[in-house]
């Protein structure tokens, strides 16, 4: 029974009536049953997602359609809901959107069950995204979230079936390629990065043979502005108040700023994805030490960083962070609990800025420059945490040490339990070791490819 407990899931009936009850309250939201200040968030979905539908259902992708900035597969989450024809489209939708909701919660709270795994990557989820409000249910972002999360967890056991998953996700929007950036170092890279290849390349394949436009989303970007929400925004939320001749427009399908020297501020955006982009690689070719929560600890840097540094930071890229601090808190020893923290933190801010007070973002008053200023700020403080303690834990003087220690000390854990799981054992003091030597006890660790708490072994591929 003392085993059971540990290897359990403590609360488990608690998080699934928390999550029954935000989701019920996010469906009611989504369906207009209860209001919700601020500009319309589902009308994304019965507007532009609905005329992407007929479209995409014609044979082609909406090409000539600045709207559209994704990869081919996205047109799957968006064809969906004429599964369900019983159902009106944006009905079908906020459905599908919660089911995929409900996929990262089954997922998150059967990789918590066994040892040296916790349960409060399971709570970042039941209650973080119920912090962004319906926008998570009006767009298909938790879907990829999904897909992301279930490469990280699968991928801790069968490095192809990351590699098939990262591929899928980043045809349907981009970044979940970053889940293969903290796959350990030989076969597992090997075959996790070359299945993901040759993933991605027959998908596209097949889409740029079968439909026309698939690979229009590689240039869709290029003209854009910097969106009002953004962190460069803030150079032009402060500067119209003192002169600067330029205008807040719909634009590319999100509000941005356009005149003087936004170009400047964009190219400095990129520029800083760029810097990220190479403090990345170092960091890959620098780590040492790699634990089981690296791969998550990696992907969750990897892809604040890009958000943060982007000149666009829309309400629902905040789901792509709750899914993947998630994934890095289901380790118990997990090294993102701070710059998680912050992004809940961020996440609650987001709600308060759209939709409930995006007038005042675009008016750019005092309360929507102070929104913009904190949420912004939790996250240029989320990166510079969250990027030093993963290169702290992987790469500095004293990680060995601490990878050593740790391993060491869930070995101890482990002799302990199994020792008290023996027939006539009075606790921790029984025997560890018999006659022939060592007990077996390290065998599941060997087989599954990690400890309780140790230093990642190698994946079966």
């Amino acid at each position: 029974m003392r085993a059971a407990r540990e290897n359990g899931f403590p609360g488990r009936w608690a998080a699934l009536a928390v999550w029954c009850l935000t989701r019920t309250a996010l469906l009611l939201c989504v369906l207009k049953v209860l209001t919700v200040p601020g500009p319309d968030v589902t009308s994304d979905v019965s507007v532009i997602y609905h005329g992407w539908y007929d479209v995409l259902t014609s044979g082609t992708f909406p090409v000539g359609d600045v709207t559209w900035q994704y990869p081919p597969a996205a047109a799957l989450p968006v064809l969906a809901p004429g599964a369900l024809p019983f159902l009106s489209y944006p009905h079908a939708f906020f459905v599908l959107a919660l089911l995929a909701d409900a996929v990262v919660y089954g997922l998150l709270a059967y990789a918590c069950r066994g040892g040296g795994r916790s349960a409060a990557g399971v709570w970042v989820w039941v209650c973080g995204v119920p912090l962004l409000g319906p926008t998570v249910l009006s767009r298909y972002d938790v879907m990829v979230t999904a897909v992301a999360v279930a490469a990280l967890l699968a991928g801790a056991r069968r490095a192809r079936s990351l590699g098939v998953l990262a591929a899928f996700g980043a045809l349907l929007k981009v970044w979940p390629v970053f889940v293969l950036l903290g796959t350990p170092r030989g076969r597992p890279t090997r075959a996790s990065w070359t299945t993901a290849a040759v993933t991605a390349a027959v998908l596209l394949g097949g889409a740029w043979l079968w439909l026309p436009g698939s690979l229009d989303f590689l240039t869709a970007q290029r003209d854009r502005g910097t969106e009002v929400e953004s962190l460069g925004a803030l150079v032009f939320q402060f500067a119209r108040h003192h002169g600067w001749q330029g205008e807040v427009r719909l634009n590319y399908g999100s509000v941005e700023f356009l005149g003087p020297h936004v170009a400047l501020v964009s190219d400095a955006a990129q520029a800083l994805s760029v810097l990220a982009l190479g403090w990345l690689v170092l960091w890959r070719l620098r780590a040492r030490v790699r634990t089981p929560g690296t791969p998550a600890d990696a992907a969750f840097v990897a892809v604040l960083l890009f958000t943060t540094t982007s000149r666009v930071i829309s309400p629902q890229y905040m789901v792509w962070l709750l899914g993947l601090g998630a994934v890095c808190l289901t380790y118990r020893r997990g090294r993102m609990v701070a710059p998680v923290c912050l992004v809940l933190a961020a996440t609650a801010v987001t709600l308060l800025e759209f939709p409930l007070g995006f007038g005042h973002v675009v008016a750019g008053d005092t309360l929507g420059v102070t929104l913009l200023v904190l949420r912004n700020g939790l996250l240029v403080a989320a990166c510079g945490l969250a990027g030093w303690r993963l290169w702290r834990s992987t790469v500095g003087p004293r990680a060995e040490e601490r990878a050593a220690g740790v391993a060491g000390a869930a070995g101890a854990r482990g002799r302990h339990a199994r020792a008290a799981a023996l027939p006539g054992a009075q606790g921790p003091s029984a025997p560890s070791s018999g006659p022939s030597g060592p007990p077996a006890a390290s065998e599941p660790s060997a087989r599954s490819g990690e400890g309780p708490d140790g230093v990642l072994g190698p994946p079966r591929a």
